[in-house]
């Protein structure tokens, strides 16, 4: 596939976090461009099936998607897996202890809110959620904006979801090398996600790169929702020192509250090796059948 292509491989769904289904967002993303997309929901593949047959309805190629969370240090990082074989038994295995946890987190999040006398919020971002093992902060900044007490998600996140406030809880998540090692032996590509977003010095994103890379990983996201323009150069220029295939997403979440949508994003940079070069052969193309990873 050309380097140029209007490929968007990174956004959620009403599987984990997002406001649209597989369906509304594939519409969404041919109608403004895309020829390349992948749904990437958190820790999460149940809606691969149905991304997969809306892609093809739409006349868009497909990779399969998904976005592991997972503690580096003391900091969370994203690991994007692209093209594998999504009903590989070790992945699904994985993902399904990586979402345990969630629910207990979620209730200690409404009780450290209760504390500051906003009640009744775990059964309030449960009405945001369509998976209920993926409840997550941005449910809860939803019920919070729903109910005025922050007049929008970032305020929320701001006064009440991040460490030192009083609805945040840790959680620890898979490690590194677990989520690279799945995602390659499912048949795909692991993807370091919007790596200017965790704030690493730079031996702190030195080390992470240099664990990636050794445990298998192959990509990092270049262009995405979450960097500003000045990064797109910053994080080219790392992808070809670690010698690392460079992606593009816009991360999309909901037409409400995501700052970037499909077909806004600029290009990659000159001189980087897009991640779908590297996938030719996973792509699924509009009359192609899903197919599984040799293992």
């Amino acid at each position: 596939m050309p380097d140029m292509l209007n490929a968007d491989l990174h956004c959620h769904s009403t599987f984990s976090d997002g406001t649209l289904s597989p369906e509304a967002l594939a519409q969404r993303a041919r109608e403004r461009g895309v020829q390349l997309w992948a749904l990437t929901d958190h820790d999460e593949v149940s809606g691969l099936d149905r991304a997969s047959a809306a892609a093809a309805q739409q006349q868009m190629a497909f990779l399969s998607g998904v976005e592991v969370s997972v503690s580096f240090g003391e900091t969370t990082v994203h690991i994007v897996g692209l093209g594998f074989d999504w009903q590989h038994a070790g992945l699904r295995e994985g993902l399904a202890r990586t979402r345990g946890g969630r629910e207990q987190r979620a209730r200690d999040m409404a009780a450290g809110l209760e504390k500051v006398g906003i009640s009744g919020a775990y059964e309030g971002a449960l009405r945001y959620v369509g998976n209920p093992d993926l409840i997550s902060r941005t449910h809860f900044a939803r019920f919070l904006v729903e109910t005025r007490v922050c007049r929008d998600p970032a305020e929320v996140f701001r006064h009440y979801l991040v460490e030192g406030k009083p609805g945040f809880v840790p959680h620890r998540w898979a490690r590194l090398q677990d989520a690279v090692e799945w995602i390659v032996a499912a048949g795909g590509m692991a993807v370091i996600a919007h790596p200017a977003r965790y704030h690493l010095n730079g031996g702190e994103e030195h080390a992470l790169f240099t664990s990636f890379k050794d445990y298998g990983g192959q990509g990092v996201e270049v262009v995405t929702g979450s960097h500003f323009p000045h990064e797109y150069a910053t994080y080219a220029d790392l992808a070809k020192s670690f010698g690392l295939y460079a992606s593009r997403g816009c991360d999309f979440h909901s037409p409400g509250e995501s700052g970037t949508d499909f077909g806004a994003l600029p290009p990659l940079p000159n001189g980087v090796q897009p991640v779908w070069q590297a996938l030719e052969g996973r792509i699924l193309h509009p009359s192609q059948p899903p197919q599984p990873a040799a293992h």
